[in-house]
């Protein structure tokens, strides 16, 4: 008995630091340091309305627009609560299947060329809101057709949005699809 005191004592005191006080402290440095990332990095529209995150990648299917990295999520593409990739390997007939059709669909579209894997492969995640910026200028043909502007004129918007390594090492050049799609407007 007198062991059991102490324990639900102990129990008591770290279910209020680690499950208020540092939960708590951790969100307040967050929000002070980096109050953009914490609020979800939303963006929205010139009326105030959020159009998506830029950590979350967005479907899009619309000519249109400049499509982003396929989704491996389940039930709907990029379902952030099914984040997860496919498992399914390289010589998985289902996954081959999936990548050629994948391949097709922007073939039926006008791409040439060499396709970069991360327009038909889908990220660990299922979840990633980048594209290299080959994949968005491979793109450009279809989205300057759809939109009746000039090559060029997206070619500058992809080099504008293309976001640079991490602390100038880390990763590569990248470009995040929801934030290239809100900069052609509507």
């Amino acid at each position: 008995m007198k062991d059991i005191k102490p324990a639900i004592l102990l129990f008591i005191i770290f279910t209020i630091i680690c499950g208020g006080i540092y939960p708590a402290l951790v969100t307040g440095v967050a929000y002070f340091l980096f109050p953009k990332q914490a609020a979800g990095s939303f963006i929205t529209d010139k009326s105030g309305k959020v159009l998506g995150s830029t950590l979350i990648g967005q479907p899009f299917s619309d000519p249109k627009y400049f499509w982003p990295r396929p989704s491996a999520t389940s039930d709907f593409t990029n379902n952030a609560m099914a984040s997860g990739g496919s498992n399914a390997g390289p010589t998985n007939p289902s996954y081959i299947r999936t990548v050629s059709d994948r391949i097709k669909t922007l073939r039926d579209t006008g791409v040439t060329g060499k396709i970069p894997a991360d327009l038909v492969q889908a990220s660990a995640s299922g979840l990633d809101p980048h594209i290299t910026p080959e994949s968005a200028l491979l793109q450009v043909p279809r989205v300057a057709k759809a939109r009746g502007v000039s090559e060029e004129m997206l070619i500058k918007i992809v080099a504008q949005t293309t976001e640079g390594r991490q602390l100038r090492f880390l990763g590569a050049p990248r470009v995040n699809v929801l934030v290239l799609n809100h900069a052609l407007g509507s």
